[in-house]
């Protein structure tokens, strides 16, 4: 952690994976971020996978160095509760519908600073309040149907879903940014600001980024399916003699010459040349053009070598490649991550198991981050937060833990 974000604190009422993800990088850098959850946890607090002790890691990774307040927000008091904190922190990340107890509009009128000035990020769905989450915002964005084998039929083969929730994480940072950006301006001209971030925008936003929907309707169709194969570039996987897969990227003239030479094939790529009368070395288009014929080079030439030899070679000439790992392999790689600084040591976690936890992904060459702070207990903060954030006292406190309005730590849980 840095404290790069020291003096700022957000209060995060949220669920899943997007919102979390903006308060834990807000975190990861100083500011004191404060979840507020129902005080049997949010929607994502049994969140699969669970420990034998019923703890979800999921939510424990996505909430490390916050705070948790746990009130009940089905009652009014505790809604009330929770609309006060937001008002005095005036930092607001959420997911909660815009039509609720927590919209902007509700939060702003508690404010007592004069001109409202309140930032509030709040996570949506479609832009016209369709709900959405992130598969089926990828199903939308046409990406499911561009992977798959090169050889499936464009208009029958099935969708390929990705595994990895990347819009919700895309969203997160985005709003993290927002958030950020708001009090910026916020800071400069004291004017508060309502920032709604639409995943399926976020989507939508980023394809048409990535110059994609340009490409489409350029082209007044879809792209072919290409398997492992980069899109308007040399790279795939390949498999060693002894079975290794492995992908190899050449995206510039420095790492295709790379890869021809720890291939062993410049004269079958000169051969190659000569035939189609196209030079490899002046850039992605025509590697791209040509890829099956250079394909089928790189494999013939891979068949020979086993991976220890090549992953040598390759190395030694200083090429963009990596081995194929299972995830379970990737968590116990040394080089990813015993060796890498980016993991700290376990700290307690709620679930009770050890393992690495990662800092922040930016450093600082000449700061310490420090180590990776642990997630709180559900309900770990409520009497610290309310007394220093609303100034109640320890009896206001106490009636409303004894009317279950709010509730304290779950370190028991049951």
């Amino acid at each position: 952690m840095y404290n790069l974000l020291d003096g700022l604190s957000i209060i995060e009422a949220s669920s899943f994976v997007a919102s979390p993800t903006a308060g834990l990088y807000c975190a990861q850098m100083g500011a004191e971020v404060i979840r507020v959850d129902h005080k049997e946890g949010g929607l994502d607090y049994d969140r699969y996978m669970l420990t034998r002790e019923g703890r979800s890691l999921s939510w424990e990774n996505l909430n490390r160095a916050k705070k948790s307040v746990a009130l009940d927000l089905r009652s009014d008091e505790g809604r009330e509760l929770l609309v006060e904190l937001a008002a005095k922190t005036g930092n607001l990340i959420t997911n909660l519908p815009e039509k609720s107890f927590l919209s902007h509009g509700a939060v702003a009128e508690r404010q007592v600073s004069g001109a409202p000035d309140l930032v509030s990020v709040r996570i949506m769905g479609w832009h016209d309040g369709r709900q959405a989450m992130d598969f089926t915002v990828n199903a939308a964005s046409g990406y499911p149907l561009m992977c798959g084998p090169e050889d499936w039929d464009q208009r029958t083969a099935p969708p390929v879903n990705q595994v990895l929730p990347a819009w919700d994480f895309i969203t997160g940072a985005y709003c993290a940014f927002a958030l950020l950006a708001a009090i910026r301006h916020r800071d400069t001209t004291g004017e508060g600001s309502e920032m709604r971030v639409p995943l399926g925008d976020v989507a939508i936003g980023t394809m048409a980024n990535s110059g994609a929907m340009a490409e489409m309707l350029y082209r007044g169709g879809d792209r072919e399916r290409l398997g492992n194969a980069i899109w308007g570039a040399f790279g795939r996987d390949f498999r060693s003699r002894d079975g290794v897969r492995f992908m190899v990227a050449a995206l510039t003239a420095k790492q295709w010459r790379g890869l021809v030479a720890a291939f062993g094939i410049t004269v079958e790529i000169a051969a190659l040349e000569a035939d189609t009368g196209a030079d490899f070395s002046t850039g992605d288009r025509p590697r791209f053009e040509h890829r099956h014929a250079l394909f089928a080079l790189f494999q013939d030439r891979a068949d020979q070598f086993d991976w220890a030899e090549l992953s040598s070679r390759l190395a030694a000439e200083g090429t963009t490649f990596e081995r194929y790992r299972t995830m379970h392999e990737a968590a116990n790689d040394a080089a990813l991550v015993r060796d890498n600084p980016l993991f700290g040591p376990s700290p307690a976690n709620p679930s009770d198991f050890a393992y690495p936890a990662p800092r922040s992904f930016a450093n600082i060459p000449d700061r310490a981050a420090g180590d990776p702070a642990p997630a709180p207990y559900l309900g770990q903060h409520t009497e610290e937060v309310l007394a220093e954030r609303l100034s109640l006292a320890s009896g206001t406190i106490g009636a409303l833990v004894d009317r279950d309005v709010a509730r304290l730590s779950d370190k028991e849980k049951p």
